[in-house]
C-alpha cells in the first residue's frame, strides 16, 4: 500500500519499532533517540527500543519542565527536551587540530580527521527535521563548509516521528514547519512514523522518504489489514495536534516586524528581565555560532584548537579592538531576537525559527519569544504611520 504521497507505507506495531532499532544497529549505525533520565526526555545513544520514553510525556510552560507519567504506554506523546540534534550533528566542542614539539624543537601538527559516527537518529519531530535542514543550508551551503558538521550530517539516517501531542510552548505550525512532514523523495527523512493508539490497538504508520529508507522498511515486521484505518487515524491525530498549539506568532511578516522595530521600547522592557545568560542559543536548534579556544599542557609542548560553541549574549561576542560592540542586555537580546526572526532571512533565505519553543522552556526568567514578538507588533505595527503588514514570507 502506498499512502497519499504515493512512499511505500506499511502499519508496525511496538516489535517492528524495536526490530528497527535492531536492523540500524546491525547495519552499523550509532541510534540516537529520545529517553527518560535525570528528570527529563534526553538524547542518547539506544541499545534497544526498550530504553525509549514509554509511558513519560511532559509539562511545559515558559521556564518550566516537568516529566509526568501517561497511563496508555505510548512511546514518543512528549514535546521536545532540552537537546536537539545538533548536540550531535554540530557538538558543542570540536577538537580542530593538535600540535606537539619533538626534542629538537620540531613541529608536527595532526589534523582532528577522525571519522564520524554513521548515525541513526530516532524520533526527530518535524520543527527539528527543519532545524537540521537549516543548519545544513548554514553550515554547508556556502563557500566555506563546516568539514566537522558535514562529516556527521552526510549518510546520517532520519526516522522523523510526527507530532500528536503538542506542548503548551510550541508553536510549529505558526512558522510553518510541523506538527506533519511532507511526503516523498524530498521530503528530508527516510522514514517517517505517526504513533496510534486506540481501540484498534498501539502501533505506529509507517513510510519510507529515501531508497535506504524503504530497505529498512522492508525487514520490518508489519501488521496485516488495517492499513487504511490507521492511516486515517494518523491524519486525523496530527491534524488535531495542530489545532492545539499552545503558542503562536503574530500572522504577519516577522522579517519585515523586526525590521520596523528596531527603536521600539519593549526591547527595554525585555532587558530588564533577560540574565543574558545564553541559555535560548544552547537550546535553540539553528543557534550556530562558535568561536575556537587554543589549549597547551604544562610543558608548552603540547597544543590543541577546539571550535566551541560562543552566543550572541555572550560580551565577548561581539569584542573588538575597543571593546564590545554590544554592550547592553538590551542590545544583545535585540541582535539574538532580529536575526532569529528577521535578518536570517537576509542571509539564509529563511527564518531561524522552527516554532519547538525551548527558548521559552529553558529561560531561567520565562521569556517568551512569541510573547515579544507579539509586544512588538502591538507596539510599532498598531499604530498610525506603522509598517505594513503582511503574511509571513
Amino acid at each position: 500500500m502506498t499512502d497519499p504521497g504515493g512512499s511505500a507505507a506499511v502499519v508496525i506495531g511496538k516489535d517492528g519499532l524495536a526490530a528497527l532499532v535492531e536492523v540500524l544497529v546491525e547495519r552499523g549505525r550509532t541510534v540516537i533517540g529520545p529517553t527518560a533520565r535525570d528528570g527529563a526526555i534526553v538524547l542518547a545513544e539506544l541499545a534497544s527500543a526498550e530504553q525509549l520514553p514509554y509511558g513519560w510525556g511532559v509539562e511545559l510552560e515558559a521556564g518550566y519542565y516537568r516529566l509526568r507519567p501517561r497511563e496508555d504506554g505510548m512511546a514518543f506523546a512528549h514535546s521536545a527536551g532540552p537537546q536537539s540534534w545538533k548536540t550531535y550533528l554540530h557538538p558543542q566542542r570540536v577538537r580542530q587540530w593538535s600540535a606537539e614539539r619533538g626534542p629538537g624543537g620540531e613541529l608536527t601538527i595532526e589534523a582532528n580527521d577522525h571519522p564520524a559516527p554513521s548515525y541513526a537518529f530516532l524520533g526527530v519531530r518535524p520543527c527539528d527535521l527543519r532545524a537540521i535542514a537549516i543548519q545544513d543550508r548554514v553550515l554547508m551551503g556556502g563557500r566555506y563548509a563546516d568539514p566537522a558538521y558535514r562529516d556527521r550530517r552526510d549518510g546520517a539516517f532520519l526516522v522523523v516521528v510526527e507530532c500528536t501531542e503538542p506542548g503548551a510552548t510550541c508553536f510549529c505550525v505558526s512558522m510553518g514547519t510541523g506538527p506533519g512532514v511532507g511526503e516523498g523523495a524530498d521530503a528530508g527523512y527516510d522514514l517517517a512514523l505517526t504513533e496510534v493508539l486506540d481501540d484498534a490497538g498501539h502501533r505506529f504508520w509507517a513510510r519510507a522518504g529515501s531508497a535506504e529508507g524503504a530497505e529498512v522498511l522492508a525487514l520490518l515486521p508489519r501488521q496485516a489489514g488495517g492499513d487504511a484505518v490507521t492511516a486515517t487515524a494518523a491524519r486525523e491525530s496530527v491534524t488535531a495536534a495542530a489545532g492545539r498549539m499552545g503558542r503562536s506568532m503574530p500572522p504577519v511578516s516577522l522579517q519585515q516586524l523586526m525590521a520596523g522595530s528596531l527603536d521600539a521600547e519593549r526591547w527595554d522592557d525585555v532587558a530588564a528581565r533577560c540574565l543574558t545568560c545564553g541559555n535560548c542559543t544552547m537550546a535553540c536548534p539553528t543557534c550556530f555560532c562558535t568561536t575556537t579556544e587554543d589549549v597547551t599542557d604544562l610543558t608548552g609542548d603540547h597544543a590543541e584548537r577546539w571550535s566551541t560553541w560562543d552566543s550572541c549574549f555572550d560580551l565577548d561576542f561581539s569584542h573588538l579592538h575597543g571593546g564590545p560592540v554590544r554592550e547592553s542586555g538590551r542590545s544583545r537580546y535585540r541582535q539574538w531576537l532580529t536575526h532569529k526572526l528577521g535578518t536570517w532571512y537576509d542571509q539564509f533565505g529563511s527564518s531561524g525559527c522552527v516554532g519547538c519553543g525551548r527558548c521559552i522552556v529553558w529561560c531561567p526568567v520565562g521569556i517568551d519569544i512569541t510573547e515579544e514578538a507579539a509586544a512588538l507588533y502591538a507596539e510599532t505595527w498598531s499604530v498610525p504611520g506603522g509598517p505594513e503588514g503582511g503574511a509571513r514570507p
